[in-house]
């Protein structure tokens, strides 16, 4: 009788997935671009609402993006990540849908930032799980920038997101496109 075949990959690993180093630097690496976009979103609806009654809130959650690429910047300096070579694109297309929803309204600003904030939740979330003791530092920053993502959701929900236009419609595309650029920013 012959041995029967285990079907468990050696290491875990499946053909094919990354290694251990590789998944930390896609992490950092989309996370800084996902931090830099956040930041070109708030940019951009602060150029058409920031003198507004919301400019106040949406300027404090730029503060707390700022303060998220700061330290994926670090990190990407300091365990010499490659960065996205998607940044240019980033730079334009996070303000343009900033300025974009916020020329609809205020309402239509939130609803962009919630559904950009659920989708990072998801991300956060998975990244966390895949996060082992050996990156707690790194864990523990997906997890605190996470907490204020969901703060911004919330703040988004609260200001009256999903009174926007066409709000599913709208919702549904910002968050295929925030996915969308999560993926292409993993590898590229």
């Amino acid at each position: 009788m012959s041995a029967a075949k285990t079907t468990t990959p050696v290491g875990g690993r499946m053909p094919g997935d990354p290694t251990r180093e590789e998944l930390i630097e896609r992490i950092i690496r989309v996370d800084q671009a996902g931090e830099y976009g956040a930041v070109r979103i708030y940019q951009g609806q602060l150029a058409v609402l920031g003198n507004g009654p919301k400019g106040d809130m949406i300027r404090h959650m730029k503060q707390q993006e700022d303060v998220h690429l700061d330290t994926f910047s670090k990190m990407v300096s300091e365990r010499r990540v490659r960065p996205t070579a998607l940044m240019p694109i980033w730079h334009v297309a996070g303000f343009m849908l900033g300025a974009g929803t916020a020329l609809l309204g205020e309402k239509a600003a939130m609803a962009c930032t919630v559904a950009v904030e659920e989708t990072i939740d998801e991300h956060y979330q998975a990244q966390i799980k895949k996060l082992g003791d050996d990156e707690q530092v790194l864990r523990a920053t997906c997890s605190k920038f996470r907490d204020e993502e969901l703060e911004h959701r919330d703040i988004g929900y609260a200001h009256g997101a999903e009174s926007a236009p066409a709000y599913p419609l709208l919702s549904r595309a910002i968050k295929f496109g925030t996915k969308l650029a999560i993926n292409l920013s993993e590898k590229i």
